[in-house]
């Protein structure tokens, strides 16, 4: 079993860093078909920093400029027993906004001082850190200024909320204090703020029956 192999199966990783600045940083998946979820935790390390990024953008595409995926009307199935060799140019990146850090022991809701390092390795965050992590909302801060790197900030919301409801994290008290700093944030927008709880009472009431 090889470094990189090991490192895998003890840490959980999955990516890695390919890009990297201090409010975003875009990871390669090393498979192409498992990847992240949007919305989802995740965290890189620097040393004893622990960086933690919620995945905003995910691409997937060929990683040869002149071999680019074609349509062939047949399944997947069909195309790996036919032509396996196709999938070995695809290439799956997705980016991360970074909403906080941990360090000597506690959570902190900023920047940090120095970006993930090139080629260090991504995970996904563990139901323990989930419930560490968004035991505050302070986070939605960082999301809300760095609102213009992100597409839509709404969608990467309802998903995270998503996300924290299918780990069984979210409960009413969290659930509220994330109503009450996004009302706020939004500069009390009451149109913007009752599309998104109508939004967010269908994606809940969703889930709580599925």
């Amino acid at each position: 079993m090889n470094t990189k192999t090991a490192k895998q199966i003890e840490k959980n990783s999955f990516a890695e860093i390919i890009e990297s600045n201090l409010s975003e940083w875009t990871a390669q998946c090393w498979q192409w078909d498992q990847t992240p979820s949007f919305g989802s935790l995740v965290i890189t390390s620097h040393g004893s920093l622990q960086i933690f990024g919620i995945v905003h953008t995910i691409k997937t595409g060929s990683m040869d400029p002149i071999r680019q995926p074609v349509p062939y009307q047949k399944t997947e199935e069909e195309l790996q027993q036919e032509q396996p060799q196709i999938f070995e140019f695809l290439q799956t990146t997705f980016t991360c906004i970074t909403v906080g850090y941990y360090e000597n022991n506690k959570f902190f809701y900023h920047l940090p001082e120095r970006p993930p390092k090139i080629h260090a390795f991504v995970d996904n965050a563990k139901e323990l850190q989930y419930n560490q992590f968004f035991a505050q909302e302070h986070f939605l801060h960082l999301l809300f200024n760095l609102s213009n790197q992100i597409f839509n900030l709404d969608e990467l919301l309802l998903a995270m909320l998503k996300q924290l409801t299918q780990k069984q994290v979210l409960n009413n008290e969290n659930l509220n204090n994330f109503i009450e700093t996004f009302a706020m944030l939004c500069k009390n927008d009451y149109q913007k703020l009752k599309i998104f709880l109508q939004r967010t009472d269908q994606l809940l009431l969703k889930n709580h029956t599925t």
